[in-house]
């Protein structure tokens, strides 16, 4: 399955780069998949992605848990939680 994959913020300045088209095996079907798989591909992105981070995500432009299926073509952003003052 082929995404588009958009990092902003941090974890764009941790990664080095925005985005990123990716195809992915069948198996990553969920954020929570894709999030597993990403950090699988070792650093920057384990250290960036970590699980124990609190990363927020979006599909296709829409707030999203990590349960959310992923479909062929879909964007996926991740960024980190935004704090007011």
């Amino acid at each position: 399955m082929k995404l588009e994959l958009r990092f902003f913020a941090s974890l764009r300045e941790g990664l080095g780069f925005s985005s990123e088209t990716i195809t992915v095996p069948l198996d990553v079907k969920t954020i929570a998949d894709l999030r597993t798989y990403l950090i699988g591909r070792g650093n920057p992105w384990s250290e960036v992605l970590a699980g124990n981070k609190v990363i927020r995500c979006a599909l296709n432009q829409e707030m999203v848990k990590d349960t959310a299926s992923l479909e062929e073509g879909a964007e996926v952003a991740f960024f980190p939680p935004v704090t007011g003052g």
